[in-house]
């Protein structure tokens, strides 16, 4: 792997590195460490060099979060309940480690929006997504979802389900959350 530190104030280098490295420095001046690892630049702030960071940092900063949104609805129409509601494909290989849901218009009424996520047909929750009645957002949920599959595959067909929707039906604007990295 090869490293380097920058630092703004002194604008000092020592790199190895090659042509497909792109260099950025933090705002606040502090060194900033950075690996080239599978053709992708990642870095982290840092007083010191990559090498010297512990195993646990090092896979903690080659495994950035990243996200898909999906849109499972438009934002007009009040949600209806049914199986794939939204189709596609993973582009990649992928490691789930969060999801949620969020609404552009919040339901009312006794019944939680309830949404499931399925990999080829399967779902990949054990404990579906819900956001709560007045809420627009699962991350406040009463429940919290729990993940039953957290490897994704490359190109696996993945549907979006809409099992329960609010009392009544005012809930508009579904999108859906998968919060990971890639394999």
């Amino acid at each position: 792997t090869d490293t380097t530190n920058v630092n703004a104030a002194g604008a000092t280098m020592n790199t190895d590195f090659d042509a497909n490295t792109m260099l950025a420095a933090n705002s606040d001046d502090t060194p900033l460490a950075l690996t080239v690892a599978a053709s992708r630049i990642v870095g982290r702030k840092s007083t010191g060099n990559i090498a010297a960071m512990t195993a646990a940092e090092t896979r903690a900063v080659l495994q950035q979060p990243e996200s898909f949104v999906i849109a499972a609805s438009n934002e007009t129409t009040v949600l209806s309940t049914g199986t794939a509601k939204v189709t596609f494909r993973m582009p990649y290989a992928f490691t789930l480690t969060a999801v949620r849901a969020s609404l552009s218009t919040a339901g009312t009424g006794a019944a939680l929006v309830t949404v499931d996520i399925n990999e080829g047909g399967t779902t990949i929750l054990s404990t579906k997504i819900t956001i709560d009645a007045t809420e627009k957002t699962s991350t406040t949920a009463a429940t919290a979802p729990v993940i039953s599959d957290t490897a994704l595959a490359d190109d696996a067909e993945m549907t979006i389900d809409i099992d329960t929707i609010d009392t009544d039906n005012v809930a508009k604007g579904l999108k859906v959350y998968l919060i990971g990295y890639q394999a």
